[in-house]
């Protein structure tokens, strides 16, 4: 390790993560904060973005001395072309998530798989009446090879606009269409961000940055969309229910395996085959008391959300909870995965196995999911976590006490239910000044930040203000091992937002879902919008993610902006070494969209900024700041 000496105190603020660093320490572990140490300091070209290496006559880095690239681009230019392709990547992940889930949907329709089932019948020919497809006197199967049919089509160019532009505001989709970013296809959009910042073709910065905007859109309202209304047609809507949080939920007496990434094609016939008798028959013939199924970063939000799977933890305790020792094996999709996780598995007896062809890891093993053998590939994965129960050294297990209980669940239907059905009593409650406006806070972790205090200072400075939080992704487990996931936690809310979350019964921080399902807050926000008659921007709403990283929470944020929601990041995209982009992403984009992105590291000051901006929201709609 370079550098000084790493402070575990400043690491992170839960002692279930201090107690695995300092293990991680004394077993010789290396984890993502000794690697951050180690890449410091930060290229400050790759951390202003004024980097290009797209063409071989470079790669280019602009300066003051140097302020064009070989072909002749400005900082400006270079900028706009990294974030297109950063906003572009981001994009491809979410989406493509969701073509796997049309896939499996195709599947079910035509009979071509027996492991997998539309488990939510209602609501599939619900989203098909919404898109235009025929459903009186079908069956639920007919209809579905329709939907998986016109979903596919979301991905090219053929409709010439996305099936859940239904859903967009008329006032919102007027910006659009002025503007051209109206998403006409999810590959069409992510291609012609590549063609656009291939050298020689689109170098005006704001032209690119808008292209961006209109990629990050196809995401948002196709991609990620149908990634999370297929997943509730076949797996099931969720309703409220209660579970756990932290690593306390590991169990040193049984067979304990983590499901990891994003998918949950993969997790759910996992969580299957985790209670089959037969199964858990092995595990107590090798020691064991029985098998034990936790959740990690996205894949663990769907599980939870669904089924009340446990959560073990986000993103930078992943590496942690295979430090207990307790972990027989962890068994992945796609996302957001540390390649490190298969190095810290070998410090131990834990196994990685891989599940997608897209998203394989040197040193794991690959044990190929696809629709029609699910059930059978979920049983071989855990046999082989029973397996290695008896190569788990007791001496090396240290699993923290104190698992937090949750209560999840809180799809759109399901509020809705809360709700009596209707957007009413939400909506006067807003009205009221009871609740005076909502923030999502999504995603991410990152180690430049101590662990979760953004997170988790926001947003209990936002319910104190009687605005309620939704979460999802990492944050989930942020506000849950804080205690915020939980009816009794509107004693930390403001009067307003504690009267109205008691009367329903519902914690004053409420989880939606993995990071896909953030399409479920751009749906909420439309359905509000809708019923009052105004445009998204004029909402008293914004959104944030406070320790973001990777390139889908880039796009997440783009989309929530395009959409007309103020958006708080705590650190930018590698942006500032232009003014142009910088300038349009803090300000200009206000004019353009109704909406911006505020940047501030520190959750306090964001807290105030956020409801700054929702006391001039509630104003100008004619209510009580």
């Amino acid at each position: 390790m370079a550098g000084k000496e790493l402070n575990i105190e400043e690491l992170s603020i839960w002692e279930d993560a201090k107690q695995m660093l300092l293990k991680a320490k004394n077993d010789g572990v290396e984890t993502a904060w000794d690697r951050l140490q180690q890449q410091a300091p930060h290229c400050k070209f790759g951390e202003s973005g004024v980097c290009c290496r797209i063409c071989t006559m470079g790669p280019c880095r602009v300066s003051k001395k140097a302020p064009r690239g070989v072909c002749g681009a400005d900082a400006d230019v270079i900028v706009a072309r990294n974030f297109g392709r950063f906003i572009a990547g981001g994009a491809a992940g979410h989406s493509d998530h969701g073509r796997d889930c049309i896939e499996a949907l195709h599947a079910v329709a035509h009979g071509e798989t027996k492991d997998y089932t539309i488990k939510d019948a209602e609501k599939l020919m619900r989203i098909a009446k919404e898109v235009g497809i025929e459903t009186e006197g079908r069956e639920p199967l007919e209809v579905a090879k329709d939907l998986a049919a016109d979903f596919f089509e979301n991905y090219g160019t053929t409709k010439g606009e996305v099936s859940f532009i239904v859903r967009v505001p008329e006032k919102r989709r007027k910006i659009w269409d002025k503007l051209g970013i109206t998403p006409r296809g999810v590959d069409r959009e992510i291609a012609e961000m590549m063609h656009r910042t291939h050298m020689g073709c689109d170098n005006d910065a704001a032209n690119t940055v808008l292209h961006a905007a209109r990629t990050s859109l196809a995401d948002g309202w196709a991609g990620s969309m149908i990634a999370t209304e297929v997943s509730d047609i076949l797996f099931g809507t969720p309703t409220p229910n209660k579970t756990q949080v932290n690593l306390g939920v590991l169990k040193e007496d049984h067979v304990n395996i983590l499901v990891h990434g994003h998918n949950p094609i993969v997790s759910e016939k996992i969580m299957e085959a985790v209670n089959d008798p037969e199964l858990i028959a092995l595990a107590k013939e090798k020691g064991a008391k029985g098998i034990n199924l936790a959740g990690l970063c996205c894949t663990g939000n769907e599980l939870m959300m669904r089924h009340g799977i446990p959560m073990a933890g986000n993103h930078l305790m992943t590496e942690l909870a295979i430090v207990t020792g307790a972990v027989e094996l962890i068994v992945v999709d796609y996302q957001c995965i540390m390649p490190s996780l298969v190095q810290v598995g070998s410090c131990y007896h834990t196994k990685m196995v891989t599940t997608a062809d897209k998203a394989r890891f040197t040193g794991a093993e690959h044990i190929k999911f696809e629709i029609h053998n699910g059930m059978e590939q979920a049983k071989k994965v855990v046999r082989m976590a029973i397996e290695r129960f008896p190569l788990r050294d007791p001496a090396r297990v240290k699993i923290p006490n104190g698992p937090v209980e949750v209560v999840t669940g809180f799809s759109n239907e399901a509020l809705l239910d809360a709700l009596g059905g209707s957007l009413t009593p939400l909506i006067d409650a807003i009205k009221a000044g009871k609740i005076r406006g909502a923030v999502a806070i999504v995603g991410c972790n990152n180690p430049k930040y101590k662990h979760d205090y953004c997170n988790l200072n926001l947003a209990k400075e936002l319910i104190k203000r009687d605005i309620l939080v939704i979460v999802t992704g990492c944050v989930t487990v942020a506000a849950g091992k804080a205690g915020l996931l939980v009816p009794d936690a509107i004693d930390q809310a403001g009067p307003g937002l504690k009267e109205i979350c008691g009367a329903l019964g519902i914690p004053p921080v409420i989880h939606m879902g993995s990071c896909v399902d953030n399409a479920r807050i751009l749906q909420l926000c439309a359905l509000i919008a809708d019923e009052l008659g105004v445009d998204i921007s004029d909402l008293p709403v914004a959104a944030s993610s406070p320790e973001w990283y990777s390139e889908k929470a880039a796009a997440i944020g783009t989309y929530a902006v395009a959409s007309g929601i103020y958006t708080h990041l705590g650190h930018p995209p590698n942006i500032t070494g232009s003014e142009v982009v910088t300038n349009l992403a803090l300000s200009g984009l206000d004019e353009l969209v109704g909406a911006c992105f505020l940047i501030e590291p520190d959750p306090f000051k964001a807290a105030e900024l956020i409801d700054e901006r929702i006391k001039s929201k509630r104003l100008a709609l004619g209510l009580s700041a």
